[in-house]
């Protein structure tokens, strides 16, 4: 039997998915459904991988950037991703961490974990008190993504 097949393949790939950057949550819940886990698994398998890298994210960003902004090939691209945060930062600057639960629930191109932990880490709210935002945003984006899916399922 491929290690795919088994529940612990599923679980582990589904978990993977979710860590990786653009996809996270909002791909890895279909992966795994796909894939055969059963809905609510799949969704706190997702969570719990998306969820993972945001406090290595949050705590190393800024050193990563400062090393890289002297780089010529980095530089442009690390102002281009400051800019890019700060933007998407504007409604978390407004309303704090509700802003960064919203950023992270609402399940679009451009917004989840990895963004809400930058645009975090650049406006310089403690880990503390951002992980709890990020996993209820998460949380919201699992229960939408999930939906969708499974409405998308039925519809096929």
């Amino acid at each position: 039997m491929p290690f795919l097949d088994t529940v612990f393949g599923k679980l582990l790939l589904t978990f993977a998915t979710a860590m990786v950057p653009v996809i996270e949550l909002r791909g890895a819940i279909p992966v795994g459904i796909a894939a055969g886990l059963p809905p609510a698994v799949a969704c706190v398998t997702a969570i719990l991988g998306n969820l993972l890298p945001v406090p290595f994210i949050m705590l190393l960003v800024r050193r990563i950037f400062d090393w890289l902004r002297d780089t010529r090939f980095f530089g442009p691209k690390i102002v281009w991703l400051e800019r890019r945060a700060h933007l998407k930062g504007r409604i978390v600057r407004k309303y704090r961490l509700l802003g960064l639960v919203l950023l992270v629930g609402i399940p679009l191109p451009g917004t989840g974990a990895w963004t809400g932990a930058l645009v975090a880490s650049l406006l310089d709210i403690r880990l503390r008190n951002a992980l709890p935002a990020v996993l209820l945003g998460l949380v919201i984006a699992g229960g939408i993504t999930s939906a969708v899916t499974l409405g998308v399922i039925h519809v096929l």
